[in-house]
């Protein structure tokens, strides 16, 4: 049973999250209608794709909402080529793409279309989302392919803000910079309160720095078996995970505790670790050229840093992943645990 070592007063759940799977369908991500008093505020894909030099390629974008409030995500794509040691955005490549502050929607049958406006400076741009399938296509840079795996939701309660938070995770293949590649793609969508943003603006867990680690990550594996999920772990009793597998087993909980250790003189991780309901251990295994250096100090406000999560004793060979997270250690390194800044 959770401990209250402190009352909240009404409406306030101490951080409570309720987590569960839901169906995929091109029509709910189309969607425009709010849930629990919350509106859609953008959607947002992102991933990590690996060449066969091990070379990280990774790429967001953001997908606004006519009712959603932005932030300052646009477009970004990272890679390893620009400085050769880090995972850094290459602008030059970005400032080719048409940035589209709100893009054009449709829905044919089970198929969402974003796309650039027509008359817009930049490269073309085009994704698509299905029941079963994801693709995405920035013209002069990639073009990917792949599976839907699961779909993943969470939702946190507040008395004046809350967050209803959407995932759909994806096993994709395609090219980048003339490269074959493998990875995995989120397509996040969130629900915030009016004049909201994720990471920005009316964030029930960024703007009350309450998080210390959260991910979302997808291992397959050269046997063909697959893992994906999400997981937060944070004060009071902020913290969830959803996992699933090639079986179509889902298991939840919010009993879940972690442990990061970061580098010193640095926000990015050594190490870190999970565990679920007391017995069930994951750790972080963090890529040496995972470290998106050009976000620390800017937008978002937390280091973000790839690499691979894999249950502990777990000796499945993996083919491909995404492991695209953040963990801020001015909010601590475990749960209740006070932070530190770098001096």
């Amino acid at each position: 049973m959770r401990t209250f070592k402190t009352i909240p007063e009404r409406g306030d759940f101490g951080f409570q999250q309720l987590v569960g799977p839901h169906k995929v369908t091109g029509a709910a991500m189309a969607g425009s209608r709010g849930f629990f008093g919350l509106q859609l505020s953008k959607s947002s894909p992102f991933g990590s794709v690996r060449d066969e030099e091990g070379n990280i390629y990774s790429f967001v974008r953001s997908l606004m909402a006519p009712n959603g409030t932005p932030n300052p995500t646009k477009f970004f794509y990272l890679n390893n080529h620009v400085d050769g040691k880090n995972l850094r955005m290459d602008f030059d490549k970005m400032a080719l793409q048409a940035l589209t502050p709100m893009p054009v929607q449709t829905l044919e049958g089970d198929t969402v279309r974003w796309t650039n406006q027509p008359a817009e400076q930049g490269n073309h741009w085009e994704i698509t989302a299905s029941s079963e399938r994801l693709t995405w296509k920035e013209d002069g840079l990639f073009q990917l392919e792949g599976r839907l795996l699961t779909g993943l939701q969470w939702y946190l309660p507040g008395v004046e803000w809350g967050t209803f938070y959407v995932s759909q995770l994806w096993d994709v293949a395609g090219v980048v910079e003339g490269r074959p590649v493998k990875g995995a793609i989120a397509l996040d969508q969130f629900y915030m309160a009016e004049g909201g943003a994720i990471h920005y603006k009316k964030d029930l867990v960024v703007n009350n720095n309450k998080h210390v680690l959260w991910w979302s990550f997808v291992t397959v594996y050269k046997d063909g078996s697959w893992d994906a999920g999400s997981f937060m772990v944070g004060h009071d009793h902020l913290g969830y995970a959803i996992f699933n597998n090639e079986k179509g087993e889902v298991r939840v909980t919010t009993d879940i505790e972690g442990q990061t250790e970061h580098k010193d003189g640095s926000y990015f991780l050594k190490s870190a670790k999970i565990v679920i309901e007391g017995r069930e251990e994951w750790e972080f295994l963090p890529d040496e050229k995972g470290e998106m250096i050009d976000f620390v100090g800017g937008f978002p406000v937390t280091a973000q840093q790839e690499g691979r999560w894999r249950r502990v004793g777990d000796s499945r060979e993996p083919s491909h992943w995404l492991g695209w997270g953040e963990s801020d250690r001015r909010n601590g390194s475990a749960r209740n645990v006070p932070g530190v800044d770098i001096r």
